[in-house]
């Protein structure tokens, strides 16, 4: 009671199991009962009724368990939906087929206007150099510089995205500022194995076996703590 009781309390600085991750938990116990501690207890069980109370008690303080890690779920949790929302797609119609229309057009748009203000403008120049149709030449001459300034502004926006994209994929790789999904689980598992799942599995172990807790060591401890506090409120009656 006392076990569940901590482990409860660690909890609310924590995060509580959801209901997906509850199959984690389950698999990290039926993992723990080969340890070699368990094992041996169980093995000196010809019926197997230990090994099965044991595996049904821990399925059932699933929540109390996972609460030893809750600290480790936490930044599981928010390392996960951090990694769902970078790679979820854009809100409104058509997501995907957008932005690859707008990354075609910006390869596409610049060098198309940069060919054609090249067109105009040595066409235009020319004309003007050979002293024939001054208003043509005056016209494709400014329609030069504009497509020019359109590959100009087209060629700004595609660097633009071009460098988002780069620092987009560097903030989610691993080492880039945050803990990725895959990194932030593993620490759970390895937290939820050695804080909850074998703590509790070895708690529950019947008495007498040397990796059952020690009753009288319990008893002593729980004598002393009391004793402590018992100890501490003389005082502050006393202070008072």
């Amino acid at each position: 009671m006392g076990v569940l009781g901590s482990r409860g309390n660690r909890a609310a600085a924590g995060a509580a199991l959801r209901p997906e991750d509850r199959s984690v938990v389950e698999e990290a116990v039926r993992q723990a009962l080969d340890d070699s501690d368990v094992r041996a207890v169980l093995t000196t069980d010809p019926t197997g009724r230990t090994g099965s109370r044991l595996l049904r008690q821990a399925l059932d303080d699933a929540e109390e368990i996972a609460a030893a890690a809750g600290e480790e779920y936490r930044v599981y949790l928010t390392a996960r939906t951090a990694t769902r929302i970078a790679r979820s797609a854009p809100r409104g119609g058509m997501p995907g087929v957008r932005s690859t229309l707008r990354d075609a057009l910006a390869v596409v748009v610049p060098l198309v206007s940069a060919a054609a203000a090249a067109l105009l403008l040595l066409t235009g120049y020319g004309l003007r150099l050979a002293d024939t149709a001054a208003g043509p030449a005056s016209t494709l001459v400014t329609a030069g510089w504009l497509l020019a300034l359109v590959a100009a502004a087209t060629a700004c926006y595609g660097l633009q995205r071009l460098l988002r994209t780069v620092l987009n994929r560097r903030k989610g790789a691993p080492g880039g500022g945050g803990l990725t999904a895959e990194r932030a689980r593993e620490q759970w598992l390895r937290a939820l194995m050695d804080k909850g799942v074998l703590p509790y599995l070895r708690h529950h172990l019947p008495a007498g076996h040397p990796g059952a807790p020690d009753a009288t060591k319990t008893t002593t401890t729980t004598t002393r703590t009391k004793t402590a506090a018992e100890r501490d409120d003389t005082r502050v009656g006393q202070s008072e």
